[in-house]
């Protein structure tokens, strides 16, 4: 099993146990593997919920670049949702995971395809 491999399975677990999410493993795929090598750094690959630039990083590149949605209060919103799906006291909001909810709540999944 590679790397990536074990980190998608890590991933899907984390999913189950602390936001009640069964994954799709196909689109939880795509999405690691279009997070890039930041998936290996330990810094790059978790999002920091009370960084506020961090949370900025992720509205702009993911969101709005990456989605293709509009700036607007929506996507500040999503981003506190998933915060909270993924727990303030869970330390480990993994990139790869925080990006599959969020299009999922966004309904883009096609994104993927």
């Amino acid at each position: 099993m590679s790397k990536r491999d074990e980190l998608i399975a890590l991933y899907a677990k984390e999913l189950k146990e602390k936001a009640g999410v069964t994954a799709d493993m196909d689109l939880l795929k795509k999405v690691t593997i279009g997070c890039g090598p930041s998936i290996y750094n330990k810094d790059a690959a978790t999002v920091s919920c009370t960084q506020k630039s961090e949370l900025e990083t992720v509205k702009n590149n993911f969101l709005i670049k990456k989605l293709g949605l509009k700036d607007d209060a929506k996507l500040d919103a999503a981003i506190k949702e998933v915060c909270e799906q993924l727990g303030s006291s869970n330390r480990n909001k993994y990139r790869a995971m925080f990006y599959y909810l969020l299009t999922k709540k966004f309904g883009k999944e096609n994104i993927y395809n």
